[in-house]
């Protein structure tokens, strides 16, 4: 008896999934989205060492997010600006005058132009991680948080941008 109402909810579950329009934030992504797009990546002048990095990494996400519909400016028909706008590193907890834990803000302003229309946002990403006592290791860890923050906020704005397509598409 269990059994079959496991059954009977499993199916009405997956009944009201698939009947509710559900869709992913990925197909939403092609609605905003439905060409090419150029990406130019801004580097605060601050943290010149990570700049080349940041670029990098930037590139890296947006392509790979957009299944390589990336282009260059006088091909595409959208445009993302990605403007990273430094990082801050929180200490957390100590052990014996040392940081053993922080927290990596990461901040990424983006404007993007569509033929939908201009979005503005500016996002805070947070990543938490312990840190080692070696100063080798530590700094991968700081190039690890930013890299993870980084992709966070092309995330969440991707998610944001993602949400204004659903509600263009329901107009």
């Amino acid at each position: 008896m269990r059994t079959m109402v496991k059954f009977w909810m499993t199916v009405s579950m997956a009944l009201i999934v698939s009947a509710c329009g559900y869709k992913p934030s990925s197909h939403m992504i092609q609605n905003v989205f439905p060409d090419t797009v150029y990406v130019e990546v801004i580097v605060d002048s601050a943290e010149p060492e990570n700049a080349p990095f940041i670029k990098d990494e930037m590139s890296r996400l947006v392509y790979t997010r957009f299944k390589g519909h990336v282009v260059s400016k006088a091909q595409a028909e959208s445009q993302i600006r990605l403007s990273y706008a430094g990082s801050r590193f929180i200490p957390l907890s100590y052990k014996d005058g040392y940081v053993t834990r922080y927290r990596a803000v990461i901040k990424v302003k983006f404007d993007m132009v569509t033929k939908k229309g201009k979005v503005s946002k500016t996002i805070s990403s947070i990543v938490d991680s312990d840190i080692q006592e070696s100063s080798l290791t530590s700094s991968a860890l700081r190039t690890e948080a930013i890299r993870i923050g980084l992709g966070k906020a092309l995330d969440e704005f991707l998610a944001y941008v993602s949400a204004k397509g659903m509600l263009k598409e329901t107009k």
